[in-house]
Parts: C-alpha cells; sequence; structure tokens
C-alpha cells in the first residue's frame, strides 16, 4: 500500500490544530479530508473470500469421517471425498459451505449440514508495524478487531505510543487513516474497531506513523477516533 508524496512539509504546514473544544484536532485541507465518522469505511466485498493456498477445516455434523483440513491449490480449486474438484477460489466460507452441502445431497449425505472455517490464510493477511513485540504479516483469519491483532503480534511494547495508534485502510483508489487511544479501546470508551484484509496497523515509530506526525501532531487527549481521508491528485 502506497501512501501520497505530499504527506510532506507541504502538507503539515497547511494544518493546524484548533483551540475549540467540540471542533475536530485537524482541520479539512485540498490534501485531506477529516471524517464526520468515528469509524472508518468498511472494504468491498472482497475481503473474507478464499485465494489460493488457503486452509479450510471442513465438518459435515454427524459424519466425522468428512472432517478435514484442506488446503486449495494455486490454481484455487481443492478436493474433497465424493465431489472431488471444485472451484473456491473468491468464494466466502458459508458460499462452499452451500456448495458442499448441495453435492453431497445427491446421493451421498442425507440433508448435511456442513461448516467451513479458515485455518489459514496467505491470500488475506493484514500488516502490524512499529512499537510491537512481533511486527510482522498476520492471516486475517476470523473476524479480527484492533485488540485482537495486536494481540496476535505480542501486544505493544514498552516504548509504543498507545494513544496514537494508526489503522491504514484502501478502498478502490481512495486511501484512509484512523488513529485511535489504544487504552481509551481497551477501557470500553472507545468500541474496539474491526479490522479487515488488507489493512495495517502501526504503533510508534515507522515510515507510515511518521506520515500521519508531518501531517498534525495529534492532541494527546484523543476523545474519539480520528478518520483521515487522503485525497487525491
Amino acid at each position: 500500500m502506497k501512501f501520497p508524496s505530499f504527506l510532506g512539509a507541504t502538507a503539515a504546514a497547511a494544518l493546524f490544530l484548533t483551540a475549540c473544544s467540540d471542533a475536530p484536532p485537524l482541520q479539512s485541507t485540498d490534501f485531506v479530508s477529516v471524517l464526520d465518522t468515528a469509524e472508518l469505511p468498511v472494504p468491498l466485498d472482497n475481503t473474507g473470500k478464499l485465494g489460493a493456498l488457503d486452509k479450510v477445516r471442513i465438518e459435515v455434523f454427524g459424519v466425522e469421517e468428512l472432517t478435514r483440513e484442506v488446503q486449495i491449490d494455486g490454481s484455487g480449486r481443492m478436493s474433497y471425498p465424493f465431489i472431488g474438484s471444485i472451484e473456491v477460489t473468491g468464494q466466502a466460507p458459508a458460499d462452499v459451505e452451500r456448495l458442499i452441502a448441495q453435492r453431497l445431497s445427491e446421493g451421498y449425505v442425507r440433508n448435511p449440514q456442513v461448516s467451513v472455517n479458515l485455518v489459514d490464510t496467505v491470500s488475506q493477511t493484514i500488516a502490524v508495524e512499529g512499537e510491537v513485540k512481533s511486527p510482522g504479516i498476520y492471516a486475517a483469519a476470523g473476524q479480527l478487531t484492533l485488540l485482537r491483532t495486536l494481540a496476535l503480534a505480542g501486544g505493544p511494547t514498552e516504548f509504543a505510543q498507545r494513544e496514537q495508534v494508526v489503522i491504514f485502510r484502501e478502498i478502490d483508489s481512495d486511501r484512509y487513516a484512523a488513529v485511535y487511544d489504544l487504552d481509551a479501546v481497551r477501557r470500553g470508551e472507545v468500541e474496539d474497531p474491526r479490522i479487515y484484509a488488507n489493512d495495517t496497523i502501526v504503533l510508534g515509530d515507522s515510515p507510515r506513523r511518521r506520515a500521519i506526525d508531518r501531517l498534525v501532531t495529534i492532541t494527546p487527549a484523543l476523545a474519539s477516533p480520528l478518520v483521515i481521508l487522503f485525497t487525491r491528485n
């Protein structure tokens, strides 16, 4: 994910902190738009879909011999007893459940109840950068939130800037950033935000985090999440 080169001194000079407590801490400019919302937009439907080399666990209620973990091959297909090879790339687990149930009901299992759960993924990932104990790329398996994702990365280090956790998200050609106070989220004062595939979470020092610093020095007491849209050229 690349962020615009205008995240530099020119944009920083155009931004200022407001002295009014009831106004947002950052004002919109030609380069960024401060959104009147406390939540990032939800990504398009391509998140949560299965891809090549992902691994799923398939279970059929009451038929233990059909329970197994299956890896999708490089062409986006997977093999399963009685139904052979099926195309699953681009489908959600619920879609694959219905497909397998339909095929099994054609003479193999009566009224099959099928569950398909993503076990491991290489096609859907989340990046965690900066002051966490284990920065890196993590599978976007299941319904992840900010706190759960940071737990996967070992949690913040002692040097982490907990009051300024940044989530970057790209939707189509638009790029967003949201700033959260991690302690406020943990106390339940702010809802724990949902994290989606291809999001990037940054704590502390990193090139992406410094991009936000160059835009504005965010007030330490962030009362609610700050959501920014990096406007197009």
